[in-house]
């Protein structure tokens, strides 16, 4: 049998908040010189911390009392702040947040890659801190989550339908959202009409337990353009309450650029293996940027912050430093963005991307921008790009990789060993899967530019691009 852990409840009284730590937590230390995690408090508070959770080495707890507010606290301004686990820094001055988001990234690099680093560049900060999101994914259920002031209230209610967020670690219950201060409106009012029609016209919300109800989850996305793409996801497939719904929003929001449903009885709620239908408008919504159109369809990737993915490339077409003689690869392309984007200046790019539609969007979005020098393929990235690949498409000058979280595969990071570009210009979401690959080719490569990106205000997630050139 395995150790029991062990949930006693201690009250620390007068703790010094003391850092920001991982996953948007904040570190103390408790008085027997073990580490404290705290939610939603801010280096510089001191407070009195009941633990709900022990641990060899930590405690989990939450603040209880406040004897003192730090210096870097500001007032959240979203009325969900501490129920919704989405924005864990809504509480922190700005420029802290890029502070903290700056140094995670200096010390993974510095502590797990153990590479010598060049001075960062400053961290690009995002103009929008708030409604700068342009897709945002919505769950119903019939069972709300209560909040603490609900439950302290005494008041019995009779109305537990909710369209909102999950609960952090709490896969079945579902907070409530009246505004969520992440996407521009019409995000918020679309999201507030489907919920008050649906329960005008007892429309069953989904029981994510039982499997059962008609209305699943709610998908929107936003362009810089105006252009506005509804997916709502059933589980019941009731044709004529369904028709209902759609037929009601499409009156309520007649600038609705894509309005798309699918029904969907399996036991998750992801979109990749479904098919999705078009309801009204056109199956897909426009983005533009640098005079450049991308398509993108309910299933398409695409950068979630508009403006940011703009600051993002051009930071990582600068790294590159194309002259426009260059074959330059794309790993991990997606839908081609960033190759579109630097194929300007360049000779010739050539993406690789392991998910089919991607590599489809990618393609109509070339022929869209009349690019002719970018070509895509597709193929699990360990298994196409390989001396046969290199040898029909040849020897790349700069290498672009955009891998997802994991990073990149040690075969792919072989590979790049073996052909040794000149430059490779590595971008990542995750610093630490990051600095794992750039130690990996620290003998060949040295890293010569750093400079990260804030993708997400309000939260401790953070972007980050290198430059590494041939030693």
């Amino acid at each position: 049998m395995g150790k029991r852990k062990t949930t006693e409840k201690i009250v620390f009284t007068n703790i010094d908040v003391l850092d920001a730590g991982a996953k948007g937590v904040s570190v103390a230390k408790a008085p027997d010189g073990k580490v404290i995690f705290i939610p939603n408090v801010v280096p510089g508070d001191v407070v009195d911390v009941q633990t709900f959770k022990k641990r060899k080495a930590y405690y989990e707890g939450k603040a209880v009392h406040f004897h003192e507010y730090s210096a870097d606290r500001v007032i959240p301004p979203c009325r969900h702040f501490g129920a919704c686990g989405g924005c864990k820094w809504q509480n922190m001055q700005y420029e802290k947040q890029l502070y903290y988001k700056n140094r995670e990234v200096y010390n993974h690099l510095k502590r797990i890659g153990k590479v010598e680093l060049p001075e960062f560049e400053p961290i690009k900060g995002s103009k929008k801190q708030f409604y700068y999101r342009n897709k945002m994914e919505f769950s119903f259920s019939n069972a709300r989550w209560m909040t603490d002031n609900e439950i302290q209230s005494g008041h019995e209610f009779t109305d537990r339908n909710a369209l909102g967020f999950h609960i952090p670690r709490m896969w079945d219950k579902i907070l409530d959202i009246t505004h969520c201060h992440l996407q521009e409106d019409p995000s918020n009012l679309i999201r507030n009409e489907v919920r008050d029609f649906a329960n005008a016209n007892n429309l069953a919300f989904f029981n994510p337990r039982e499997h059962t109800g008609l209305l699943r989850t709610l998908m929107l996305r936003t362009t810089s353009t105006g252009e506005v793409m509804v997916l709502i996801q059933f589980f019941d497939d009731n044709k004529a309450e369904r028709e209902l719904l759609l037929d009601h929003l499409y009156t309520k929001f007649p600038g609705i650029t894509s309005l798309q449903y699918v029904v969907n009885q399996k036991a998750n709620d992801t979109l990749y293996d479904q098919d999705i239908k078009l309801y009204k408008g056109r199956d897909y919504i426009l983005e533009e940027m640098e005079g450049l159109t991308f398509k993108i369809n309910a299933k398409s990737f695409y950068q979630t912050n508009s403006d940011q993915a703009y600051e993002l490339y051009s930071i990582t077409r600068d790294f590159a430093g194309l002259t426009g003689n260059e074959l330059v690869y794309d790993l991990y392309t997606g839908t081609g963005t960033i190759a579109q984007f630097v194929s300007r200046m360049a000779k010739r790019v050539v993406g690789v991307e392991a998910v089919p539609e991607a590599i489809a969007d990618a393609k109509e979005n070339a022929r869209r921008n009349n690019i002719t020098n970018c070509e895509f393929f597709v193929g699990d990235m360990k298994n196409v790009f390989n001396e046969e690949f290199i040898a029909a498409n040849g020897y790349p000058d700069v290498i672009i990789t955009d891998p997802p979280r994991d990073g990149m595969h040690k075969d792919v990071v072989e590979q790049i060993l073996k052909i040794a570009p000149q430059k490779v210009v590595y971008v990542s979401c995750n610093s630490a899967t990051q600095a794992r690959d750039l130690a990996l080719m620290d003998e060949v490569y040295k890293v010569t530019r750093v400079r990260p990106v804030d993708m997400f205000p309000q939260t401790h997630h953070v972007e980050n691009v290198v430059l590494l050139e041939k030693r």
